[in-house]
């Protein structure tokens, strides 16, 4: 939408925009570490400044805050991978791959791989906003537009989560167990955290912003299983939950003011959306379909791919895991039904000019596309996963 969205007046929101994307596309689309940097640093760079576009003091603030973390990133990630070329002498994953099943009964290249790993855990960790490196996620994305912060919860972290399915099912591969054991620990730390933080939010966006923290480290988990079926799990996750959340987004957008008539520190305050079932009905059951979809309440989209992945965690005997899935997403069913209890159990804020203008026939489609994936999921939810689970099976994952 054009309106209010002045991103649009600048050529270079376009050009970053193109950037960005080839940057990520270059990035799944390589198997050589230092080709995967090139692409990381080119999306995020481009995402720093569109970010910074925004033309607020948060917006701004946001930025340098991403940056600052991002850069930290690279740097972790660009240390793992000089770790990786000096152990074997190649950048090409399945050569190194080749080169550490070989030499993998000696003592240094054992020291060699845990540091390497962990270096490449804590950069990719970063971009996937897992505990502890989550902290930049919530203010950047209450900086952020509304629909940069969307994409931002969405396409970064597919991208980083192929490169993580590439580097540490390698590991996992070759039977060094310990890296399976890190990526649950900060996964079960990750869902966790991120709920409990989410459940005493003031505003819908950082709400969802440590929603979407949690939704990282729930997916992250099926890369621990390193199963063909728990690999098309989180590609049939990211499929539902991407149209679910970018729908929420969406819907924060329409109700964006200039100026913040409901509270001093935040821009989409729960009181915003009290009683919005007697000022924009339509919007008030379109935001509860996607608040209940969040919460994996069925037949909604983001219910099946819960179940699928908390189904791969127990074929692949993680019982366990599946039980601390279950739970999180009991506690995280709370800060969504609450938004719900606001919009149609409690009257709307008295004395305050609530007006919703900020709707446009491109934002309208964006809704009701994400609408209709939500509601239709029961429908090709099956059809969607047999084609995941066959074109992974192809290519050896």
């Amino acid at each position: 939408t054009s309106k209010r969205f002045h991103e649009y007046s600048y050529p270079e929101f376009f050009a970053l925009f193109l950037f960005m994307v080839a940057g990520f596309q270059f990035m799944v689309a390589s198997d050589n570490l230092i080709l995967i940097f090139v692409g990381l640093e080119t999306a995020s760079l481009s995402l720093y400044t569109l970010i910074a576009l925004h033309n607020r003091s948060n917006s701004y603030e946001a930025a340098v805050k991403y940056f600052t973390m991002g850069a930290l990133a690279a740097g972790f990630f660009a240390m793992g991978s000089a770790v990786v070329y000096a152990l074997t002498g190649s950048i090409e994953l399945y050569q190194v791959a080749q080169v550490l099943a070989a030499r993998l009964h000696e003592t240094e290249i054992v020291l060699a791989i845990l540091g390497s790993s962990v270096l490449l855990m804590v950069a990719l960790a970063f971009k996937l906003s897992l505990f502890p490196f989550h902290t930049w996620a919530p203010d950047v994305y209450e900086g952020a537009s509304a629909p940069l912060a969307g994409y931002m919860s969405i396409v970064p972290k597919i991208a980083t989560l192929v490169v993580a399915v590439r580097v540490f099912g390698m590991y996992i591969d070759l039977g060094i167990e310990w890296v399976r054991d890190m990526i649950l620990v900060l996964t079960v730390i990750t869902m966790t955290i991120a709920n409990l933080m989410a459940l005493v939010q003031e505003d819908v966006k950082r709400m969802l912003a440590y929603s979407s923290i949690s939704h990282a480290g729930f997916i992250m988990a099926a890369i621990a299983l390193d199963t063909t079926e728990g690999t098309a799990s989180i590609f049939l996750y990211y499929a539902l939950f991407m149209f679910t959340n970018l729908g929420a987004f969406a819907m924060l957008w329409i109700s964006r003011h200039k100026v913040r008539r409901f509270n001093a520190r935040f821009d989409h305050p729960y009181e915003k959306f009290a009683g919005l079932i007697h000022i924009m009905p339509m919007g008030a059951v379109i935001m509860a379909l996607f608040m209940l979809s969040l919460a994996g309440v069925p037949p909604f989209s983001v219910f099946w791919g819960k179940i699928y992945v908390m189904q791969a965690a127990v074929n692949a005997g993680y019982v366990w895991l599946a039980i601390v899935m279950g739970l999180n997403s009991a506690v995280a069913a709370y800060y969504y039904l609450k938004l719900i209890v606001y919009m149609f159990l409690k009257e709307p804020v008295k004395d305050v000019d609530t007006v919703y203008y900020n709707l446009s026939k491109p934002l309208m489609a964006v809704i009701g596309l994400a609408t209709v994936a939500t509601v239709a999921a029961i429908f090709y939810v099956q059809p969607l996963i047999s084609y995941l689970y066959y074109m992974i099976s192809a290519s050896g994952y």
